[in-house]
């Protein structure tokens, strides 16, 4: 009689670094025999890969663990794991107490350890196994099919801005070996992959610890500019984005790398204030003339690309005149989208320790409004720029005869289609503008392709 393989599921919070690591996860879980399920109800293992760069973000965990302990009535002999950046922060352990359904919970990095954790939970399910050596980056990830993937190029940050725990979460930086990565990348694009982003916390800080596995031809010096030209010379990757940058690491040369012809025509660099005190408290390292003048540059260097960036709203002692810095800013660096969040104190980070977070809920939910509000307006103005104009879509969707996708710019576009395009890269002329939206019509020779401006109008 066949015995059945134990079922995994995995939950993933948080950003895409989370999702990668998650890839990585399974890749290890399916090496050990066990099969993938959607269904947690059907596991005999689950474990939730956690964010904790805001305090919502943990309380989800909880909520799981909730259903979870439900589960585990039905089945007794269900296995919980918690990892990510939650355990990683976890020093004093207080956050571990409060979870006494979680049989493991155990930074990222540690995932290398899990065949031996499972067997001894479980011998009749798990297979006799020994922890693996090494960086758990040395793991090949088990990618989604697709046209697109994730790479990532480096873990952990050196950098310690106040209001972060990544450092604690994650632990100091570490960057993959060139020849690794170029590996992986080039896999991956004989298995049809065309879009690559590449992942690191300070992704334009990377170092390569093995700059001998660099081209003789290579014109950067500066690594992280160096691994671009690589990753640009790769037969079948048409597309290449990239983040998280941090603006003390946008050299001239990475400045550069961004006219490389696979660059995506979109660059997303974290201001997270406009104002320089409130910089100065979050220990950003660079002020906000600085910033401007690294946005001149960049414009100078590729004019029209967009801009996307970070804003953290009311933060420690953040005045009405710090948060009109913020807005002035905004519109100077005139970004075509921005991800902002309320400042949320993180316990064992020093902002937690060195500030009062003394900017009520009512006074950040009102500026985060107003700054939302302001993004919607120089979106939908700059958007309606593209009227008329044919644009690069990467197709990733398909719904009732339309097909979306990203162009270049990583602005939405959703185009009339009568047939799966997805990961194919099409042009679309554009013919209505929203703010997070693009509408248009695939340059098809076909007279008869119906616009969007007529089918959604």
């Amino acid at each position: 009689m066949v015995k059945n393989k134990p079922k995994y599921h995995i939950i993933t919070f948080g950003c895409q670094g989370n999702k990668s690591d998650s890839e990585r996860l399974a890749a290890l879980l399916d090496g050990m025999g066990m099969a993938e399920t959607g269904e947690a109800a059907e596991a005999d293992l689950i474990v939730m890969n956690s964010c904790s760069v805001r305090q919502s973000a943990e309380d989800r965990v909880f909520g799981k663990l909730k259903v979870f302990r439900k589960l585990r009535e039905a089945n007794p002999n269900l296995v919980i794991a918690v990892t990510g950046c939650l355990p990683g922060r976890d020093r004093d352990r207080k956050i571990r107490a409060k979870m006494p359904e979680a049989d493991l919970y155990f930074p990222i990095r540690d995932m290398v350890q899990m065949p031996k954790w499972l067997s001894g939970l479980r011998p009749d399910l798990f297979p006799q196994g020994d922890g693996l050596d090494g960086d758990y980056l040395k793991i090949e990830p088990r990618h989604a099919p697709g046209s697109q993937a994730f790479v990532t190029i480096q873990n952990g940050c050196n950098q310690y801005c106040t209001y972060c725990v990544v450092p604690y979460g994650r632990g100091p930086e570490s960057n993959r070996p060139v020849a690794d990565i170029m590996g992986e990348i080039r896999g991956l694009a004989e298995r049809g992959v065309v879009e690559i982003t590449l992942l690191g916390q300070v992704v334009n800080a990377f170092r390569a610890p093995d700059p001998e596995s660099f081209s003789k031809g290579n014109p950067y010096r500066d690594h992280y500019a160096a691994l671009l030209w690589e990753v640009n010379r790769i037969p079948g990757i048409r597309r290449l984005h990239w983040t998280a940058a941090h603006p003390r690491f946008m050299t001239d040369e990475v400045i550069d790398a961004l006219t490389l012809p696979k660059q995506l025509n979109y660059l997303h660099l974290p201001v997270q204030s406009g104002s320089n005190e409130v910089l100065k408290r979050m220990n950003r390292k660079y002020t906000r003339d600085q910033y401007l003048d690294i946005l001149r540059k960049v414009k100078e260097k590729r004019p029209g690309i967009a801009l996307g960036t970070d804003i953290i709203v009311g933060f420690c002692g953040e005045t009405e005149a710090d948060f009109e810095d913020t807005l002035s800013l905004y519109r100077e660096a005139d970004f075509d989208i921005s991800y902002n969040a309320r400042y949320s104190p993180r316990s064992g980070t020093l902002s937690h320790k060195l500030f009062r977070d003394d900017v009520s809920r009512e006074v950040k939910k009102e500026r985060w409004e107003r700054l939302q509000g302001l993004m919607g307006e120089i979106v939908l103005k700059k958007n309606q720029e593209y009227l008329g104009k044919t644009v690069e879509v990467l197709v990733d969707e398909r719904g009732d005869g339309w097909c979306g996708g990203n162009s270049r710019e990583m602005k939405r576009v959703r185009f009339a289609c009568d047939r799966d395009l997805n990961g194919q890269v099409v042009r679309v002329e554009i013919g209505r503008a929203l703010e997070w939206m693009l509408f248009g019509k695939m340059v098809d020779p076909d007279p008869q392709t119906p616009s969007l401006r007529e089918t959604y109008a």
